[in-house]
């Protein structure tokens, strides 16, 4: 099996991909992560699904291909620059949400309905108001998250953020975990209870 044949990647990503380059953009998703959110999101009609770091919308152009007509997708970042850039591609889909805010002072403040399907790609979500986020999760539903392995951009003593937060997955009752050496190194959790 050749995990590398991905032939169906979504239209415009190949264009997202040559900006993300020409701005140099340095924390690109990578293809397995995308086919991976598309899959998964596929599985899901009729959902509420939240990306939490937008980023230039490598990931964000595969969810929306997962997605059916039926559901709808909020994504989060605070960089203005990038929010624009995504706008453009894909502000005009009315099931998608695109949000330039804080990411933790939108987990806090939100009173919305609960997800099915959370990406979190950002430090909010992943390493803080982690809490707060899982509460925002319907039971069936998948918190996934990448880069759990060393990645090239990391900051020193990042490992340890990585290995706390693992731990605390691992310690949860109310979630079933797999932990994936693939990729960037992935874990999804589903809400149990």
């Amino acid at each position: 099996m050749n995990d590398l044949n991905n032939l169906d990647k979504p239209k415009i990503h190949s264009e997202i991909e040559n900006k993300s380059k020409a701005i140099g953009f340095t924390m690109p998703s990578d293809l397995y992560i995308g086919t991976l959110l598309k899959t998964l999101i596929t599985s899901k009609p009729n959902s509420n699904l939240l990306e939490l770091g937008t980023g230039i919308g490598l990931s964000l152009s595969w969810m929306i291909d997962g997605m059916d007509a039926e559901s709808k997708l909020t994504s989060i970042d605070n960089d203005p620059k990038l929010i624009a850039i995504v706008q453009n591609y894909f502000g005009q889909d009315k099931r998608v949400k695109i949000i330039e805010t804080d990411g933790t002072e939108w987990i806090k403040n939100y009173k919305g309905e609960k997800f099915d399907l959370v990406f979190a790609d950002a430090w909010p979500g992943k390493y803080s108001e982690v809490d707060e986020l899982l509460e925002l999760i319907h039971i069936g539903g998948l918190y996934i998250i990448d880069d759990m392995l060393p990645q090239p951009n990391w900051p020193n003593g990042h490992q340890d953020n990585v290995d706390k937060l693992i731990a605390y997955l691992e310690n949860r009752k109310d979630f079933n975990l797999t932990k994936m050496n693939w990729s960037t190194g992935i874990i999804i959790a589903t809400k149990k209870c």
